[in-house]
């Protein structure tokens, strides 16, 4: 048997020096593009609400700043940026506040946020907090079961939790709250992706405004409508890019497999070019594998690739993100273009070009 893979996740988060990029990327951030460029020409009419939209990617925020190149949102949160500034749930909260009282200054009670789906795993004090729970949750299991309701166990919990993590967790909504005691995986870990974070950013801001409003600092109108775009995503129709990658990963794979290799993963490069100008090979699963431990155990796997916060495409999106949050720059690329110029169907993601125009 002879066993070829082919780089496969609309994360984005499969790609390292010889893997440019994964297959359904490309797809997933136009469809999504094409949901949140919608929203832009609505609130660039109504002018009247501020969106939160949660956008898939729990590991990394490939697909959030993808998707912010090609709507530019006022507000895009990245969670590599976070965890690198060690950012508590506080800051990115004031920072959403300050853009929100800028606007309003400007007569501009509206605009829209992206927001990863697993902003929460990169807050270093809420991946305490999970981290504590999950122990917490595993150690008194038997007497929480004895506990009449929610708040009892609410109460319980933070009596057990150290003072600074009981003070993050009194802070939070109580639903969210609630999510992170109740919702749990089969291992007894907290199930992130299922947090509403777009949520819990729509309820912490609206306190931090009417604080702010208290103190005569802010005089605005803050309507919010919140969204999650995640499976309408992955499941398109291809884009034009994809479906000569994908058939360009396969029939190289069926050629790696008919010169009997294996343990190999099917690449093609040069991705920004046109495709006869692609150039195919395989790399050898072992060259792209680290050794991990999971659950106890020494593993080789492939390291999840996330956003780099010296790489082109990230420092393009910091140039812009300013001018972004106070003007109205957004962006409507409408659906998906299967016919016409390949200069317009066969366009690649806004990362991709980023990241080969850094190597020239």
């Amino acid at each position: 048997v002879n066993v070829i893979g082919v780089p496969k996740t609309i994360d984005g988060d499969l790609k390292n020096e010889y893997i440019e990029a994964s297959f359904g990327f490309d797809t997933a951030t136009k469809i999504y593009s094409e949901l949140v460029g919608n929203i832009c020409r609505d609130i660039n009419s109504a002018r009247k609400y501020w969106h939160f939209v949660r956008l898939m990617g729990r590991s990394a925020s490939h697909i959030t700043l993808e998707v912010g190149f090609k709507t530019q949102p006022n507000v895009v949160l990245i969670g590599e940026e976070v965890l690198a500034k060690k950012m508590t749930l506080g800051q990115i909260i004031d920072q959403i506040a300050d853009v929100v009282v800028k606007r309003a200054k400007l007569g501009k009670n509206f605009g829209i946020l992206l927001v990863p789906e697993g902003l929460i795993e990169f807050i270093p004090e809420m991946k305490e907090l999970i981290s504590n729970l999950n122990d917490l949750l595993a150690e008194h299991e038997v007497h929480l079961k004895t506990l009449q309701n929610v708040e009892d166990e609410f109460k319980f919990i933070l009596s057990k939790l150290p003072k600074h993590l009981s003070a993050l967790m009194s802070s939070l909504p109580i639903d969210i709250a609630c999510q992170l005691m109740l919702d749990r995986d089969p291992h007894g870990n907290v199930q992130v992706s299922l947090i509403e974070t777009e949520k819990l950013l729509i309820e912490m801001v609206s306190k931090k405004l009417e604080a702010l409003k208290k103190a005569k600092k802010y005089s605005g109108k803050f309507s919010t409508i919140n969204h999650f775009f995640g499976y309408e995503g992955r499941c398109g129709v291809p884009s034009n890019f994809d479906a000569n990658y994908t058939f360009a990963l396969g029939y190289n794979a069926a050629a790696l497999v008919l010169n009997g290799m294996s343990g190999y993963l099917s690449s093609v490069k040069n991705l920004t070019k046109k495709s006869q100008d692609w150039q195919c090979g395989g790399i050898p699963l072992t060259m792209m594998m680290n050794i991990e431990r999971r659950k106890g155990k020494e593993k080789p796997v492939i390291q999840k690739a996330l956003v780099k916060l010296n790489g082109e495409p990230f420092k393009a999106f910091a140039k812009q993100r300013k001018e972004w949050s106070l003007s109205d720059c957004y962006m409507f690329p409408g659906p998906i273009q299967y016919f016409g110029p390949a200069s317009v169907t066969d366009i690649t993601t806004k990362t991709l070009q980023y990241e080969q125009n850094g190597k020239k």
